[in-house]
């Protein structure tokens, strides 16, 4: 199914990208403090992450990243992204044809800027990583490109992960 249709949204659809998580999200009880978050980001991680800002294209650490991993929320860990969905979009942002699992992520209606967009955030803390693109023509499962920003994501490389415990993915053939 669609996350543009209706029944992925529902009608808890917003029409800001400011609006609060619902009380009954599992990060609504867990949310910092915005001193808590300018504390811990930087002040180009706060903006992106806690303001819904976005880096310039073609500057992030990841967006011609073609490491084999996992990449986390920067702002809580939540497990986001992995490699095997990572593509070249040539858009200047990592691009990802589809989310590590259902959930990890949330949609909201984004009317900024004058656009209709649908914006991405973490589901666990609720920061803001980028936007889902969808009928763009990419040849990838889903047709769709999450355009996430390089400041919101960190990248667990794969050997990381089997070194720490954590049980690695399949191999990546190089496809990102």
């Amino acid at each position: 199914m669609s996350i543009f249709g209706n029944k992925s949204f529902g009608s808890k659809a917003t029409d800001s990208v400011r609006d609060a998580l619902p009380a009954d999200h599992p990060a609504g009880t867990s949310l910092k403090s915005d001193a808590e978050w300018r504390q811990e980001l930087s002040p180009e991680e706060y903006h992106v992450l806690r303001q819904a800002g976005t880096e310039r294209p073609y500057t992030g650490e990841y967006w011609d990243t073609h490491t084999a991993g996992v990449y986390q929320c920067r702002a809580c860990g939540t497990e986001l992204f992995t490699s095997n969905e990572k593509f070249d979009s040539h858009c200047g942002w990592p691009s990802f044809w589809a989310p590590l699992a259902e959930g990890t992520v949330r949609y909201i209606h984004d009317r900024t800027l004058g656009m209709e967009r649908i914006e991405v955030r973490c589901a666990t803390c609720d920061s803001h990583l980028g936007h889902v693109f969808e009928g763009e023509g990419y040849a990838t499962p889903t047709d769709q490109r999450f355009c996430i920003n390089s400041v919101s994501l960190k990248l667990v490389p794969r050997e990381d992960q089997e070194s720490g415990g954590q049980q690695g993915g399949q191999e990546q053939d190089g496809q990102d």
